[in-house]
């Protein structure tokens, strides 16, 4: 698969109209085999905005956001109570399957995985393969490749080098790379998971600008450990902790400048001071 984009036209292209929808999350627990991981977690993550989930490691924040795609279950042994519901629909028990969910609910990781060998153009159409999704004819692969790079704020940078190799980014653009991948397949909600734990600085913040501009159009949950970007990029926070061999449970969940200004729990006080964690 390769493609040519004709670059004359690509400024009259539209803006994809929102697709966000809200995840509710009711009394969910996780085990890897008989070692219990999340106990009784509920959370409302709103349509349109950013929910961050911070909280010290090994805590269940990850194995959270993992579960909000159905990605839990393909990890052996893994099990899992409670529910977890897209747009109000819950994606166990009454969602088509979980490859449909998994294309609604985009996922990127912390390290950043392109398909190096493959040229820029095809790793954005890489998540349509992925996801069973067939396009009809070049003219709109050619439209999904500007759209999706566009989003992901990675246009301008590699319009005149489509043909070359994701391997070829850096680091922050290769992560962009995957965020335009994910954002190729129309998500209605996209899941990261420490996405700019492995970059620098610069990249770090053009990231986060991502985020802001496609926010309006698209859910988003993310993991951080990094307690001014939680502040610079959230509307809501949750609060994760656990225990000396407990499973991780929400403290305290709210607005992003309650949880940092005014949070009700002295631990999330403690933790977004940084006394421990």
């Amino acid at each position: 698969m390769s493609l040519t984009i004709d670059l004359r036209s690509n400024g009259d292209r539209p803006e994809p109209t929102s697709t966000a929808a809200g995840m509710t999350a009711r009394k969910v627990s996780a085990w890897f085999g008989n070692h219990k991981v999340l106990d009784r977690v509920s959370l409302e993550m709103q349509a349109g905005q950013v929910t961050a989930l911070i909280g010290p490691s090994g805590c269940g924040k990850s194995t959270f956001l993992r579960i909000l795609n159905r990605m839990h279950e393909l990890v052996p042994g893994a099990a899992l109570a409670g529910s977890v519901a897209l747009d109000g629909v819950d994606i166990y028990h009454d969602a088509p399957s979980a490859t449909d969910t998994r294309r609604r609910v985009g996922m990127v990781f912390q390290k950043p995985n392109p398909f190096p060998a493959m040229s820029i153009a095809d790793n954005v159409l890489a998540g349509l393969k992925l996801s069973g999704l067939r396009v009809r004819d070049r003219e709109e692969r050619q439209q999904i490749v500007v759209s999706s790079l566009t989003r992901a704020g990675l246009w301008n940078e590699v319009k005149n080098r489509l043909v070359s190799p994701g391997g070829s980014l850096s680091g922050g653009q290769q992560q962009r790379l995957c965020i335009a991948r994910a954002l190729a397949v129309q998500p209605q909600v996209l899941l990261l998971d420490e996405p700019c734990s492995a970059l620098d600085p610069t990249s770090t913040r053009r990231v986060e600008e991502t985020i802001a501009e496609i926010s309006h159009q698209v859910t988003i949950v993310i993991v951080t450990h990094n307690m001014q970007q939680a502040q610079r990029v959230s509307d809501d926070c949750a609060f994760f902790l656990a225990g000396e061999g407990q499973p991780g449970y929400i403290v305290e969940s709210g607005p992003t400048e309650t949880l940092f200004s005014n949070p009700s729990d002295s631990r999330t006080a403690d933790y977004v001071q940084g006394k421990f964690g």
